[in-house]
């Protein structure tokens, strides 16, 4: 017997990397000496006092029990002593933070808390599918905001259609960018601020990249605009700063009331992360942050080296600002999945396709500085075969 699933399943966007995946996984397969630069986990490992602090608290018996429902206070003190630390921003460790299985998990819930059917969440294009699939599941609409080139990646809310503003509910963002590597000013944020108290707006920064930043300049976070807690949070993840992208850990800061919404809808989902796990997790925000330069400064060394090399073979390409991820013109005129495919069957190299990061994605390629400086090589070398430039 085949059970037919629901309405709401149905209507979740189709996994546009799937296929991309698998025809890596064939190509593996069969031999072929691949370089995937087209997905976005994390190649180094997890930093060793990270790792020896998980070791000691899987001896703790207390944490062999339930974890408290909404996360032990320690971990929350730890977010709040990050966030003013590393942002000069106040934040309530009992009130403004939210323990997430992740910041993915966080960044779907948002909107089963804030939408209704038929409401509108303006959604940056290109961005991070998982937004879609929030909004998918609580029955929403989305509005796409163009993030252009000629405007630094960032919206221009004076695009936004007023029909649509007055439907919208949420307001995503996430700098530095998922996939364009763009970084946005406070100038920005301020700005941001504005426009969401004037449109009744909840903005969700998605700072996942927030500790990566180039060229000495770091990220800004969200909540450093004047205002910024009463119109929105900020969801942060260990995964890239820390390299814990396989421990599922991550937060959410600001607003009080959507804090609270999003704990009571955890609060039915979830008995909250194994304690040994929050435990290292503070360690990571609250001991030594070396490992976090030397991660940036690792990423910084690759970004230079594959960007200067795709230059040097007369490819027009810009280094990114932030995150791990170039974002690469196509080149004669190809659609990002023509590129792509030519890239994986010709040179054995798997980017991302941008058309799978939405419309505006068109024309260009996601390239991950997940690689050593050796395999970047390669790559350059591979693709000065192809002959396009």
């Amino acid at each position: 017997m085949e059970f037919k699933m629901n309405r709401m399943m149905e209507q979740l966007p189709e996994q546009y990397f799937a296929k991309l995946v698998g025809k890596v996984n064939q190509l593996k397969q069969q031999g072929a000496d691949l370089i995937n630069l087209g997905q976005g986990n994390p190649d180094q490992p997890t930093p060793e006092h990270i790792v020896k602090s998980l070791q000691e608290g899987a001896n703790n018996p207390n944490f062999h029990k339930y974890s408290p429902f909404r996360g032990y206070g320690f971990l929350k003190e730890a977010v709040a002593t990050y966030y003013k630390r590393e942002f000069n921003v106040d934040i309530d460790p009992e009130q403004e933070v939210c323990i997430l299985f992740g910041g993915k998990g966080g960044l779907i819930e948002i909107s089963q808390c804030l939408l209704n059917p038929g409401d509108v969440a303006l959604v940056p294009d290109p961005g991070y599918p998982d937004y879609w699939s929030g909004v998918a599941l609580a029955g929403g609409k989305m509005e796409m905001m163009p993030l252009k080139a000629e405007h630094d990646f960032l919206p221009n809310y004076e695009e936004i259609p007023q029909e649509k503003l007055n439907q919208a509910k949420l307001l995503f963002l996430n700098y530095p960018n998922n996939p364009t590597g763009a970084t946005a000013p406070l100038a920005f944020y301020d700005q941001t601020v504005s426009f969401a108290r004037k449109n009744k707006l909840c903005v969700v920064s998605d700072f996942a990249y927030g500790a990566i930043g180039f060229d000495g300049k770091k990220p800004v976070s969200f909540l450093q605009a004047e205002g910024a807690k009463d119109i929105g949070i900020e969801i942060y993840t260990l995964s890239k700063t820390f390299n814990m992208a396989g421990w599922r850990v991550g937060f959410a800061v600001g607003n009080r009331s959507v804090i609270e919404m999003l704990n009571v809808l955890q609060d039915h989902l979830y008995v909250s992360l194994f304690g040994a796990i929050q435990q290292a997790a503070a360690t990571a925000l609250l001991e030594s942050q070396d490992c976090v330069e030397q991660l940036v400064t690792l990423y910084e060394k690759r970004r230079n080296h594959l960007i200067s090399g795709l230059q040097s073979i007369g490819w027009d390409v810009k280094a990114p600002q932030g995150s791990f991820f170039s974002w690469l013109p196509c080149p004669n005129g190809m659609t990002s999945d023509e590129f792509a495919d030519l890239l994986l069957q010709k040179s054995h190299i798997a980017v991302a396709p941008g058309r799978g990061f939405g419309q505006w994605g068109e024309g260009y390629v996601r390239v991950a500085l997940l690689e050593d400086l050796e395999r970047l090589e390669e790559v350059v070398a591979r693709i000065d075969k192809l002959k396009l430039f």
